[in-house]
């Protein structure tokens, strides 16, 4: 056994190790321990380490499984020691001894388990086989020898100097010294004696004018003589930073070149021989007509202009493809809430340039709206007024219950807005007292009158803050209108009017009045803003002094409706025979439904009319509210509109797109007003429908965008979509119409981008793809406002509202593009028509062609009972003669015993 130090005391720095070896304390200073010297304690080949818990895995030396009290050692694999440096390196327990393992000589290394801390460390290895050889083979006499000498006798013996081992320092030596890389270069320059100290002349002298007289010497890179600089570890203190920079030009040698001509001019012999050259005579007569031709052109043509150019202006949209992407013009966000709001709807003013509406709700899911509710009360709901003259801060902003999903202007009169809620009322304002911050400002003559805004700097004192959050009119009831968000709502045209049971009359007030809304609810309901049949304006006032206080600033237009406003009918699309609805979130009314006027308004405040006539009362408007002085229910006094067409699109949260009538009819049995069973419905989108617009071209073209794809649809065509585009990449969340071009629309993608259709030059798939934002779209609303200028505004799901201009080549339609688009329709509409004639026809032919094998199937034969007895007995027979044969091949038996074999049976 190797001997033990006496005390048994811990080398400094170090602490004693706890159960399984776990560190207590390792060695302060780096992170490389060097190993404890034991030659000074009297073990030289002894050196002491520390071994972690993974280090004893590794190598199988766990304590107290692998190692125990009666076997504390462990003979590892030198190589294995070895591996590990290289897998670890100096993360490896071994490392501090990495140069006694790799100079042992042996092929196992001895590690021994130090319970008791005798060395410091919770293990040692031995470093000598020597060594491995005593602690393995313990000498006897040893232990004799001590056990007979009685007193310890010092011996004292001179030092011997051992040899010098190296261990790598002198390579450390060697790197760090500096020594010549390149061969020195000698020159040697002789000179004869005779010349020496010879006198010496200089003289001018000709240098081309004799061979080699000079040389020229230019700079040039040698690779030969490319010093390679050594890298070097030096360390140095905290010194400012020098830096050393330089530059030069590169020098060539300069040469002079010149070059001279002169023009050749013939002499006058050679003048007097083409004179009388017949061939040049002949080519300058043959010629002379197609010089003449020549010049004459180019008089009467511009050679210099650019053909290609005009091909453009004239073709629009196959000319310069520079100019088709859409330019970023503007964006406006609310810096002032600090909520996480989306864009919901978007509509532009309808007469003043530059001004724009945005109603934003809260991201947040069904379930995040009921936790979050008591602090949604605490946010306004709102509906911004951004004008192009100031960007930062809003011009209007008008308050909701709650978030507005959509919202239009009225078109007879643009300071009436209706919005829909998230919680399925209806909201009505009235901005006319508010309309001096947006004010028309007239200058010049009448012809050139321009909308303006006043900017925020500009207004009065008077005008404050708080005059910019405008308070609500009316509130529908919310006992009896929608029960869940209204995804869409439209105004009525002021040409007609209709009651409850869906018959069309005629409008004598000129009043937009009416509105048809769209809900989640399974619901599509009318609304009259009028006041009902039997309400006089002394009730009215009645209904003021019983009310609530009513603050001063909010005007008392339809306060006949507030909180008791109900539907004038509504509508459920039925699924046929089960008890299901169908889910509407998009409408499409006609033309002749939707009427908005954008022209000829010369002031917001216009009176809408100069005298109102209902029930042969004069009243003037410019007294009193006209909405009050008008009663519904009036159609027994109206004119019927005949041959009025009734039917509408609508797109259900399925992504089905329906085509119904709004008329309803008695169910014959109940007598109940019931709505009609949709015309048509088809499903051609894989997601809930976001778009269903009618083509501001054509009356009769519908466009529908949902989940990953869109459609075109012909009013009547009941066959299927005219145009069906394939799986986009990304869902689709919005789309609309140009306003100048026939052929094209946009469509709002979720990822950001907003595809450009354009029918005249693809028809299959998007002319072009542009990111607009990093996030999904939810809106486009599309601009005209001068025959060179349009624009198109984008709402995102952040809250931003980007204001794009649209380019020349998208605005502009092409010669005869109208045609040619409805050329084009028209040729969809046959080939739809042709496929179902194709499809009855087959339908037809196979019909035909199951009755005749109806007519060649032939029943069976009943056999009789004597057929049968001879069938089977004949079976039987057969079965007789295959077992025989089989018997026989087997060698069961012989052909002479199939006699008796037959008998047998």
């Amino acid at each position: 056994m190797a001997p033990k130090p006496r005390g048994g005391k811990t080398p400094r720095g170090k602490k004693r190790k706890g159960k399984h070896g776990e560190n207590k304390d390792l060695t302060l200073g780096s992170e490389e321990a060097e190993p404890v010297n034991m030659e000074s304690m009297g073990h030289p080949e002894i050196y002491p380490l520390v071994l972690t818990t993974k280090t004893q895995e590794i190598f199988s030396c766990r304590i107290d499984e692998d190692l125990t009290d009666e076997q504390p050692y462990k003979l590892i694999k030198k190589q294995d020691i070895l591996a590990d440096f290289q897998n670890r390196a100096a993360v490896s327990d071994f490392y501090p001894v990495k140069k006694i393992i790799q100079e042992y000589p042996g092929d196992e290394i001895l590690i021994v388990y130090d319970k008791d801390f005798e060395f410091g460390l919770n293990f040692y290895v031995i470093g000598t086989e020597e060594g491995k050889e005593n602690y393995l083979n313990p000498p006897e006499a040893q232990e004799e020898q001590d056990e007979d000498i009685p007193e310890e006798i010092y011996d004292y013996k001179p030092p011997i100097s051992k040899p010098w081992v190296s261990l790598g320092s002198e390579k450390e030596i060697e790197e760090e010294s500096v020594t010549t890389s390149t061969e020195q270069i000698t020159y040697m320059i002789s000179r004869k004696r005779a010349d020496f100290g010879a006198p010496i002349k200089f003289s001018d002298h000709n240098a081309s004018s004799v061979k080699d007289a000079y040389i020229e010497c230019t700079a040039y890179p040698d690779k030969n003589f490319v010093i390679k600089q050594l890298e070097k570890d030096v360390g140095m203190q905290v010194v400012p930073e020098i830096k050393e920079i330089s530059t030069q030009t590169r020098w060539t040698y300069p040469r002079n070149a010149t070059t001279q001509y002169y023009p050749r001019e013939f002499l006058e012999k050679e003048k007097e021989i083409f004179g009388q050259s017949k061939s040049l005579a002949d080519f300058l007569n043959n010629m002379s007509t197609s010089v003449e031709i020549a010049l004459q052109q180019n008089e009467i043509t511009n050679t210099f202009i650019d053909d290609w150019k005009i091909l453009a202006e004239e073709e629009g949209t196959f000319g310069d493809k520079t100019d088709t992407h859409l330019k970023e013009y503007q964006s406006f966000t609310d810096l002032h809430n600090l909520m996480e709001k989306m864009v919901t709807c978007v509509s532009w003013h309808p007469n003043i340039y530059g001004l724009i509406a945005v109603s934003v709700a809260v991201r947040l899911s069904f379930e995040e709206r009921v936790y979050f509710s008591g602090k949604l009360l605490l946010q306004p709901s709102l509906i911004l007024f951004w004008s192009f003259s100031d960007p930062i801060h809003p011009q209007l902003m008008l308050e909701s219950p709650d978030d507005i999903f959509c919202f239009k202007f009225c078109p007879s009169n643009p300071n009436i807005i209706a919005g829909g809620c998230i919680n399925g009322q209806i909201i009505l304002w009235d901005i006319t007292a508010h309309a001096s911050r947006i004010e028309h400002v007239k200058t010049g003559s009448s012809r050139s009158k321009k909308a303006t805004l006043k900017p925020m700097f500009l207004l009065e004192p008077d005008d404050n803050k708080e005059a910019m959050y405008i308070r609500h009119c009316a509130v529908s009831s919310i006992e009896n209108g929608h029960k869940k968000v209204i995804t869409d709502i439209h105004w009525l045209s002021d040409t007609f009017e209709i009651n409850r049971m869906g018959s069309v009359f005629e409008n004598r007030s000129g009043i937009c009045c009416q509105l048809v809304t769209c809900s989640a609810d399974c619901t599509i309901c009318f609304w009259d803003i009028r006041q009902q049949k039997g309400i006089t304006i002394q009730s009215i006032e009645k209904k003021k002094e019983e009310s609530i206080e009513i603050p001063n600033d909010v005007p008392s237009t339809f306060l006949h409706l507030d909180l008791s406003w109900k539907p004038l009918s509504k509508l459920r699309l039925s699924k046929g025979e089960t008890s299901l609805d169908h889910c509407p979130v998009k409408l499409s009314m006609g033309k002749d439904h939707l009427i908005y006027k954008t022209q000829g308004a010369s002031s917001l405040h216009t009176p809408l009319k100069e005298k109102v006539l209902v029930q042969n009362i004069v009243v003037k408007t410019e007294e009193m509210n006209p909405y009050q002085n008008l009663e519904s229910g009036l159609a027994n006094l109206l004119r019927p509109i005949e041959d009025f067409c009734t039917k509408f699109f609508v797109g259900t949260e399925e992504g089905e797109v329906l085509y119904s009538d709004w008329k309803m009819e008695r169910d014959p049995e109940t007598g109940r007003l019931m709505t009609r069973k949709p015309l048509s419905l088809n499903t051609v989108h894989d997601g809930a429908i976001h778009t269903v617009q009618r083509s501001p071209f054509y009356n009769d073209i519908i466009l529908t965008v949902g989940g990953w794809n869109l459609a075109i649809w012909k009013e009547g065509v009941m066959f299927g979509p005219l145009l069906q585009s394939c799986c986009a990449p990304k869902r689709y969340t919005s789309g609309h119409w140009s306003l100048t071009r026939p052929g094209v629309f946009y469509i709002g993608r979720e990822d950001g981008y907003i595809d450009i259709w354009d029918l005249l030059e693809k028809t299959h798939e998007p002319a072009q793809s542009q990111n607009i934002c990093i996030t999904m779209i939810t809106c486009i609303k599309p601009w005209t406002f001068t025959a060179k200028q349009q624009f198109i505004a984008v709402g995102d799901y952040y809250g931003t509202l980007h204001i794009l201009e649209i380019p020349w080549t998208l605005s502009h339609p092409s010669t005869n593009e109208a045609s040619s688009i409805n050329h084009y329709f028209e040729r969809e509409v046959k080939h739809l028509e042709y496929m179902e004639q194709r499809k009855k026809i087959r339908e037809q032919e196979r019909k035909e062609m199951a009755l005749e094998r109806e007519k060649k199937k032939v029943k069976p034969h009943q056999k009789g009972k004597d057929q049968l007895e001879a069938d089977l007995k004949m079976d039987y027979e057969s079965y007789l003669e295959l077992e025989k044969t089989v018997l026989l091949s087997l060698g069961l038996i012989k052909a002479t015993d199939t006699l008796s074999f037959v008998d047998m049976i």
